[in-house]
């Protein structure tokens, strides 16, 4: 199991108090190499200290004093392997050696076998001489050994969002005033009016969730959210929306840091004040840990949609991607399949593929700019019954937003949006653009 941040922590503020221990030994102060390497290491020089003791490695391996000197040099600039060879050095000479064995554990520690850190720390517990200050240090560091060990604490989170603005597209309808269509074109164009044509309107909207995880052994975890989400619409209700999400799953963390995870969906949409869709699916995610807080992951989902009072578009999805996310940007492309399942339906039915990218990067302490941009292809099986052609779409959108957070769990986020949707069909082409303003509070 990875090193955790919290452990290292601890860690750090434990080698303030393991220096109250022992000072350099006498000796040690008549040694010129030994002392200025001390001195290095007060000034948080580590590396130099370092380079000047290995050097010296294979004459005075073996020399306490030296060896605790390399063993701290090699500690603090990251070489924790070779502080651990040091200090077991002194030990096999001096088994009494309180500040080495403390700091043998902190180096295990460091080096992420948090097991053998455990142990090592309980026995420098278990001396004497060890001052009640450390004592209590090293008490407090072996409950946070002892939770990790375990897979670490429980976690809950939360969110509400209040977003109000402008929609120019509530119905993302076209605004072509009349349409032809092939089998009744000698009736000549109809018109199109009321939900057939764009509406735009003022909207607000209230989004919320819960998420936690629980472990059930060091490396693997149980976790689960609810999200809802309700829309409404200034003076219309025809195309008011609200959602509820469930999801549960668990993630296995493997020995290189890399995880998968499965887990399970349900959803309820309602569409004008009425039960509109439910849909019941899964994820199969394998996450790929990268250098400097980056992930690279592959996902499968599998969704099986069923619409109230319209068992015609009722329809099974299919679908993979394949993303990157590092601290500032998101990335993706995808694929896959959405079928209905009964007969006479082929025209709903289609073929897609789509890419994003993303990100949210600081304009100081407090502010960020966050941009997106997506794209999106769907072929259809059949054709649109009513236009005797295959329809197709490529959809475009994009949104640029700014973030200031007035405390790390209270933000502010005005936004604009812009979708617009292609398609060779012209009832189907229509371009919609929000404007809104957004306070987030996260706990």
């Amino acid at each position: 199991m990875r090193f955790s941040k919290t452990v290292a922590i601890s860690t750090i503020a434990l080698h303030s108090c393991l220096i109250a221990l022992a000072s350099a030994p006498a000796a040690a102060q008549s040694d010129p190499l030994v002392h200025n390497a001390m001195q290095q290491l007060g000034a948080g020089q580590a590396e130099a200290a370092y380079s000047a003791l290995k050097v010296q490695e294979g004459d005075r391996a073996g020399e306490p004093d030296y060896d605790l000197a390399l063993g701290l040099a090699a500690l603090e600039s990251g070489r924790p392997g070779e502080a651990i060879i040091a200090f077991q050095r002194i030990l096999a000479q001096q088994p009494d050696h309180a500040r080495a064995q403390a700091e043998l554990a902190r180096a295990y520690a460091v080096a992420g076998d948090i097991d053998t850190a455990r142990a090592e720390f309980a026995t420098v517990r278990g001396d004497p001489s060890i001052p009640d200050p450390v004592r209590n240090r090293i008490d407090g560091l072996v409950r946070t050994l002892d939770q990790q060990i375990a897979g670490g604490p429980s976690e809950i989170t939360g969110y509400l969002d209040v977003e109000g603005g402008y929609d120019s597209n509530i119905n993302t309808a076209t605004d072509a005033i009349s349409i032809t269509l092939p089998l009744f074109a000698f009736l000549g164009p109809a018109t199109l009016n009321g939900a057939a044509r764009e509406q735009d309107a003022g909207f607000y909207q209230i989004q919320g969730g819960l998420s936690g995880s629980t472990p059930l052994s060091r490396q693997t975890r149980l976790f689960g959210s609810i999200l809802g989400n309700w829309r409404d619409n200034v003076d219309t209700r025809f195309v008011d929306q609200a959602s509820a999400v469930g999801t549960v799953g668990i993630a296995h963390s493997l020995a290189n840091g890399d995880v998968v995870s499965l887990s399970g969906q349900g959803q309820r949409f309602w569409l004008g004040h009425r039960g509109y869709r439910t849909s019941v699916g899964g994820d199969l995610r394998y996450t790929k840990r990268l250098s400097n807080d980056r992930a690279l992951s592959v996902s499968g989902q599998y969704f099986r949609l069923n619409y109230d009072g319209n068992p015609l578009q009722d329809a099974e999805r299919f679908s993979g991607s394949i993303t990157y996310a590092d601290d500032s940007l998101y990335g993706g492309i995808g694929g896959g399949k959405e079928e209905t399942r009964r007969a006479g339906a082929d025209q709903l039915s289609y073929g897609f593929v789509n890419a994003q990218l993303g990100g949210e990067f600081d304009l100081g302490e407090k502010a960020a700019i966050i941009v997106g941009a997506s794209v999106e292809h769907r072929d259809y099986d059949a054709s649109d019954p009513l236009f005797l052609k295959g329809r197709q779409d490529m959809q475009y959108d994009a949104s640029l937003g700014v973030r200031y957070k007035f405390t790390d769990s209270l933000s502010v986020r005005p936004r604009v949006t812009y979708t617009r949707n292609d398609s060779n069909i012209g009832l189907y082409d229509y371009d919609r653009w929000t404007a809104s303003v957004g306070v987030r509070l996260s706990f």
